[in-house]
């Protein structure tokens, strides 16, 4: 079966998934998109728990401060090196999980981890960190945060 550029494009666009990957994906779903991101995803969650005993030294603390200053947060996560920490991945994961504890409040990392996604409910942060993981390559945890809320 032959695999047209564009959805390798589409799927790479959905996914983050690579060139190869893409491919790949498309042929043994036999050109269906939907059927192609699942792969994908089932793909990247393997890959992140092989990679869920690494140990993690490198990271970012991301704070987030919401509308009037009424709301803040501050999240420390943790990546295997500096260079993955300097990904647009990886910040982008950062802000999205500081701003999630702003808006959302949880009572712990698991809470966190199990909350659906404020920006698209079909995900977890927890699927979000492990899209991430695949992304980047490297293990990744979410080892605290604080959030404060004026006058509580």
């Amino acid at each position: 079966m032959s695999i047209s550029v564009e959805d390798i494009k589409k799927l790479r666009a959905k996914t983050g998934a690579g060139i190869a990957d893409s491919r790949k994906a498309l042929e043994e779903a036999k050109g269906d998109l939907k059927k192609a991101e699942e792969l994908v995803k089932s793909w990247g969650a393997e890959i992140a728990s092989k990679k869920s005993d690494r140990a993690v030294g490198a990271g970012k603390i991301e704070t987030y401060i919401h509308g009037e200053g009424k709301v803040g947060a501050m999240v420390e996560v943790a990546c295997e090196t500096d260079f993955v920490a300097r990904t647009d991945g990886f910040k982008n994961l950062a802000h999205e999980v500081v701003m999630q504890v702003a808006a959302m409040d949880p009572k712990d990392v698991n809470a966190l981890l199990k909350q659906e996604y404020i920006r698209d409910s079909s995900k977890t942060i927890g699927t979000l960190v492990t899209e991430t993981i695949a992304k980047v390559g490297e293990n990744i945890v979410i080892k605290k945060f604080v959030r404060f809320e004026l006058g509580s």
